[in-house]
C-alpha cells in the first residue's frame, strides 16, 4: 500500500477548512514547514482515518475535534496492487465511511464494510504497521512506554519474526537439560511404549487401566440389575393400587352416565349454533353495507373540505404569481442595463486591445508565424468538434425517455408479475394420480391428463375418462386478478404510446442508448474544453491575430505610452462592469427562481382543482349529492340495527357444540381408556410378580456397592497415571523444542536486514537484540559493550529509525506492504549523521515509501526526494 494523497477538513487547528497534502510518490517524500504548520496534526488524522471506526468518539478522536466543534473530515487517496481507491471518513455528526475506487468511480464499501476494507489493508490494526513503522513526534520507539503498549508492539515482533515461544527458555541448553531430558525419558519409559505412547503392557498404568475396565463392566451389570428389581417393586405397587380404583363400582357406574350428559347436550348445541349461523351471516352483510355507505360519505365530505381549502390558497397563489412576475421584470430590466454597460467597456477593452496589438505587432510576427498553424489546426478540431456536438444534442432530445414515464413503466411491469402469480396460485386446481402412470385414460380438452401433476383451470371444464364417459367441472371463482392485470395493461399501452416506444425493453434500449450517446457528449465536450478553454470564437479571433501578425514588421507611428495607459484604463473599466454583472445575477436568479416556485404552485393547485370538480361534479349538484349520500348511509344504518336486534338474543343464550363435542368425546375415551387401562395392569401384575420372585434369593444391592468402591478407587489409580504421562510428555516436547532451537533464530531475519543500514551511519559496530521485546539492547563498538539506554539521544533515534526501516523491509516480504510515516522523529542528530541517514532513507526508498514530516527546514532541505506541501481545499 502507497499513499498519494491526504486531505483534512475541520481537524484541530483546521477550523472550518480544508487543507490537502498532493502528489505524495514513491521513495522519499518530505514535508518541512514550520512549527504549528499542521504536520502532526496530518499524521495524527492520517492515523484516525486507518485505526479509528468512524462511528466512535474514543479520545484520540475527540483530540481531532476543533475547540469550535463541527465533524472532522479525513480523506486519503492510495494504490495498491488491486488498483486506486479513496478512503474518507466523517466523525461525530452525519459519521459514514466509503472507499470509492478512483479508476471509475465506483463505491466500492461503505459503513462496516468500508472498515473492513481498511482494516484488511493495515492486517493488525494499530499494532500493525502503525506500532512498527509510524514514529510520533518526540517518541524513538526504544524509549519506556506503558506496559501495555510496549507488550503490543512485542506481540507484533513477534508474529512477524514468527518467534520461538517456551516456558522453559532458561534450561536452554548444558548438562542439566541433558539430565532431566534422561529422567523424563526414564519416567515414561516405565508407563508407556516409546513408540505411540500407548500404555505399557505388564506396567502399573496398564495394569490398572485394565482393572478400572473389568470393575467398571462389573458395576454396569450389577447397577442394571438392582435398578431393575427396584422398578419392577415400585411398578407392582402402583398398578395394584389402579386397578383397584379402576373396578370400583361407582367408578364404572360414574362413567357410564358422563357419557349420556355428554350426548343430550352435543345435539342440543348443534341445533342452536345452526340458527345463530344464519342470523349472523344477515348481520355481516348489514355491517358491511353500513361501512361501505360511510366510507362513501366520509370521502364525498373530506373531498369538499379539500376543494375549499384548495380554492381559498388558488387566490393567494394568484397574488403571489403576480407579485413574482413583476419581481422578475425589475431584475431582468437592471441585468440588461449592466450587460449593456459591461459590453461597453469591453469594446472599449477590445480597442485598446487592437492599439496595444498594433504596437507589439512588429515584435510579434515572427512568433506568430510559429503559432499560427497549431492555432488554426486546433481552431479547425474544435468547430468539427462542435458540429458533432450539436447533431449529437439533436439526437439525444430524440432518445431521451422521461425517467418518471420509465419509472412508472417498470413498477407497472412489476405489478403485472405480481398479479399474474396471485392470479395463478388463486385458480382452482386438479391433480390425476393413476395407479399405472402409463395409463392416461383420461384427458381434458382432447389432450391427455398428466399423470400426479397440477392442472389450474377457471369456469366449466369436461375431463374425457376412457370406457366410461364426461366429468364435467364447474369452478365459481371470481378472476379479479383478471381485470386487475387488464386494467395494469392498459396504462402500460397509454404510457408506451406517450413515450412513443412499442415495449418497456425498446424503452430501457433508447435510455441505455441516450446514456452512451450522453457520455460520448461529455468527452467531446471536455476535449472542445481543452482545445478551446475560452471558446471557439476566441480561438478563431486568435487565428486570425495570428494571421495578420505574420505580414512584415509593422511601423507605430503613435504614443506607445498612451495606448497602454488606455488599455490600463480599459481593463479597469471592464473589470468593474463584470463585477457590478457579477454581484447583480445572484438578484436576477433569485427573482427568476421566485417566479418558478410561484408559477410551479400556482399550476399545482390548479390541477389539484380540477382533479376535484371531477370527484364532486358541478357546484350546483353537490347539495343534492350529499344528500343522497346521507339517505343511503340512514339506510343502511336502520338495516344494521334490525339485523343486530335478530342476533342479540341468540347471542345471549350460545351454546358451545364444540365444547359439548369435545365433552362427549373426552367421556367416551375416559371410558375406553379405563377398559385399556384395566388389562394392562393385570399382564403387567403377571410380568412383575415373576420377575420379583426371581431375583429374591439373590443379595444384588450389597453385591452393586461393594464394586462401586473398588471402581472408585481403580479410576483414581489410572487418572493419576494419566495426568503423569502428560506432564512428562509435555515436559520433554518443550525441552527438545526450546535445545534444538538456536537462541537468535528468530531474530536472524531483523538483523539480516538491519546490518546494511548500520554500516552506511556507523563504523564497525554491532547490535544485539532483547530476546523479549525484539528491540536493540546493547550495542558493541571499539571492543566496549553498551546499553542502548546510555547512548545520547541522537543515536537512539538513529538506531530507532533504522530498526523501524527493517521491520518495513521484513513487512513488504510477509506481504504487508506499508509506508513508513516519520513525524519529527530526527531531532537529536548532528549535521554529519543526518546527511548519513538521509542516505540510509534513500538506500530504503528504492522499494519502499517514505514519508517524512519535519520542522527543520534548512537541515531536510538537503535530504533530497519529492518536496510536498500542505494546500487549501474544499470537500465536494
Amino acid at each position: 500500500m502507497k499513499l498519494r494523497a491526504l486531505r483534512l477538513h475541520n481537524v484541530k487547528r483546521f477550523a472550518g477548512r480544508g487543507v490537502s497534502i498532493e502528489n505524495i510518490g514513491d521513495g522519499v517524500n518530505v514535508l518541512a514547514a514550520a512549527n504549528e504548520f499542521g504536520k502532526s496534526t496530518s499524521f495524527e488524522a492520517l492515523h484516525a482515518l486507518f485505526f479509528q471506526p468512524h462511528s466512535g468518539t474514543p479520545n484520540s478522536v475527540k483530540l481531532l475535534r476543533p475547540y469550535a466543534g463541527g465533524n472532522p473530515l479525513v480523506e486519503a487517496d492510495i494504490e495498491t496492487k488491486d488498483g486506486a481507491f479513496r478512503l474518507t471518513k466523517q466523525f461525530y455528526g452525519g459519521r459514514y465511511a466509503r472507499i470509492i475506487e478512483l479508476g471509475n468511480n465506483r463505491l466500492v464499501a461503505q459503513a462496516d464494510e468500508a472498515e473492513a476494507f481498511i482494516a484488511n489493508l493495515t492486517k493488525g490494526g494499530a499494532g500493525g504497521p502503525a506500532g512498527l513503522l509510524w514514529v510520533r513526534q518526540g517518541l524513538t520507539g526504544i524509549e519506556k512506554r506503558s506496559t501495555s503498549e510496549e507488550e503490543s508492539d512485542r506481540r507484533v515482533r513477534e508474529t512477524l519474526l514468527s518467534s520461538v515461544q517456551g516456558e522453559v527458555e532458561a534450561l536452554t541448553g548444558g548438562r542439566r537439560m541433558a539430565e532431566i531430558l534422561m529422567a523424563c525419558e526414564e519416567a515414561l519409559g516405565r508407563l508407556v511404549t516409546p513408540s505411540n505412547m500407548k500404555p505399557k503392557a505388564g506396567g502399573p498404568y496398564k495394569d490398572a487401566l485394565d482393572e478400572q475396565d473389568r470393575l467398571a463392566a462389573l458395576e454396569q451389570q450389577l447397577s442394571a440389575d438392582v435398578a431393575a428389581l427396584r422398578d419392577a417393586l415400585d411398578r407392582r405397587r402402583i398398578a395394584t393400587r389402579r386397578l383397584a380404583q379402576l373396578e370400583a363400582p361407582e367408578e364404572v357406574e360414574a362413567r357410564r352416565e358422563e357419557i349420556k350428559v355428554a350426548e343430550e347436550a352435543s345435539q342440543a348445541a348443534r341445533s342452536h349454533r345452526e340458527t345463530l349461523l344464519a342470523a349472523e351471516a344477515g348481520l355481516a352483510l348489514a355491517v358491511e353495507q353500513h361501512r361501505a355507505a360511510a366510507v362513501a360519505s366520509e370521502q364525498f365530505q373530506n373531498a369538499l373540505d379539500r376543494a375549499g381549502q384548495l380554492e381559498r390558497r388558488a387566490t393567494a397563489s394568484t397574488q403571489r404569481l403576480d407579485l413574482a412576475k413583476a419581481r422578475h421584470a425589475d431584475a431582468r430590466a437592471e441585468s440588461d442595463r449592466l450587460q449593456a454597460e459591461m459590453q461597453a467597456a469591453e469594446a472599449g477593452e477590445r480597442q485598446a486591445l487592437e492599439d496595444k496589438a498594433r504596437l507589439d505587432a512588429a515584435q510579434d510576427a515572427r512568433d506568430a508565424a510559429e503559432r499560427f498553424d497549431a492555432a488554426n489546426d486546433r481552431l479547425t478540431q474544435a468547430e468539427a468538434i462542435r458540429t458533432r456536438l450539436e447533431t449529437g444534442d439533436a439526437l439525444l432530445a430524440t432518445l431521451l425517455v422521461p425517467k418518471k414515464a420509465l419509472e412508472q413503466l417498470e413498477d407497472l411491469d412489476l405489478e403485472l408479475a405480481r398479479l399474474s402469480a396471485v392470479q395463478s396460485a388463486a385458480l382452482p386446481s386438479l391433480r390425476m394420480v393413476y395407479a399405472n402412470p402409463a395409463d392416461t385414460s383420461i384427458a381434458l380438452a382432447g389432450k391427455p391428463l398428466t399423470h400426479d401433476a397440477h392442472q389450474n383451470f377457471s369456469g366449466t371444464i369436461d375431463l374425457d375418462i376412457a370406457h366410461v364417459g364426461r366429468l364435467t367441472i364447474r369452478s365459481r371463482y371470481v378472476d379479479d386478478a383478471g381485470q386487475a392485470i387488464a386494467a395494469v395493461q392498459d396504462k402500460v399501452r397509454m404510457l408506451l404510446v406517450s413515450v412513443g416506444v412499442e415495449s418497456i425493453a425498446a424503452a430501457r434500449q433508447r435510455r441505455n442508448i441516450a446514456r452512451e450517446k450522453s457520455d460520448a457528449l461529455t468527452l467531446d465536450r471536455q476535449l472542445l474544453g481543452q482545445l478551446a478553454p475560452d471558446g471557439i470564437e476566441t480561438l478563431r479571433e486568435a487565428v486570425t491575430r495570428l494571421d495578420a501578425l505574420r505580414g512584415d514588421r509593422l511601423e507605430i507611428k503613435f504614443d506607445a505610452s498612451a495606448i497602454i495607459e488606455a488599455l490600463r484604463s480599459a481593463d479597469a473599466d471592464v473589470v468593474a462592469s463584470r463585477n457590478a454583472v457579477r454581484e447583480a445575477r445572484p438578484m436576477t436568479d433569485a427573482a427568476h427562481q421566485e417566479f418558478l416556485a410561484a408559477h410551479a404552485a400556482h399550476a399545482e393547485l390548479q390541477a389539484e382543482l380540477r382533479a376535484l370538480e371531477a370527484t364532486l361534479g358541478a357546484s350546483s349538484q353537490r347539495p343534492a349529492k350529499v344528500m343522497q349520500i346521507d339517505g343511503e348511509l340512514q339506510a343502511r344504518r336502520e338495516r344494521l340495527l334490525s339485523a343486530e336486534a335478530a342476533v342479540e338474543p341468540l347471542r345471549a343464550r350460545v351454546q358451545d357444540l364444540a365444547a359439548a363435542e369435545l365433552s362427549l368425546k373426552r367421556v367416551r375415551a375416559v371410558a375406553q381408556a379405563a377398559d385399556q387401562e384395566i388389562k394392562l395392569n393385570r399382564e403387567t401384575l403377571a410380568d412383575l410378580n415373576g420377575q420379583i420372585r426371581t431375583q429374591a434369593d439373590k443379595a444384588i444391592e450389597e453385591n452393586w456397592q461393594e464394586t462401586k468402591d473398588l471402581l472408585t478407587a481403580a479410576t483414581d489409580k489410572a487418572h493419576r497415571y494419566e495426568v503423569e504421562v502428560k506432564t512428562l510428555d509435555r515436559l520433554r516436547t518443550a525441552l527438545t523444542s526450546a535445545r534444538s532451537s538456536a537462541r537468535d533464530l528468530y531474530l536472524k531475519p531483523v538483523i539480516t536486514e538491519l546490518r546494511p543500514l548500520i554500516g552506511l551511519l556507523f563504523d564497525d559496530i554491532t547490535v544485539a537484540f532483547n530476546e523479549t521485546t525484539l528491540l536493540p539492547k546493547t550495542v558493541l563498538r571499539n571492543g566496549q559493550q553498551e546499553e542502548v539506554e546510555r547512548l545520547s539521544g541522537g543515536m537512539r533515534e538513529q538506531l530507532s529509525i533504522l530498526t523501524r526501516l527493517a521491520f518495513a523491509r521484513l513487512l513488504a516480504r510477509d506481504g504487508r506492504s506499508a509506508p513508513v510515516i516519520l513525524d519529527d522523529a530526527l531531532v537529536y542528530s548532528d549535521d554529519d549523521r543526518i546527511e548519513r541517514m538521509f542516505e540510509a532513507l534513500h538506500s530504503q526508498s528504492r522499494d519502499q515509501q517514505i514519508l517524512i514530516f519535519s520542522c527543520r527546514q534548512r537541515a531536510f532541505s538537503r535530504l533530497g526526494g519529492n518536496v510536498l506541501s500542505i494546500s487549501d481545499w474544499s470537500p465536494p
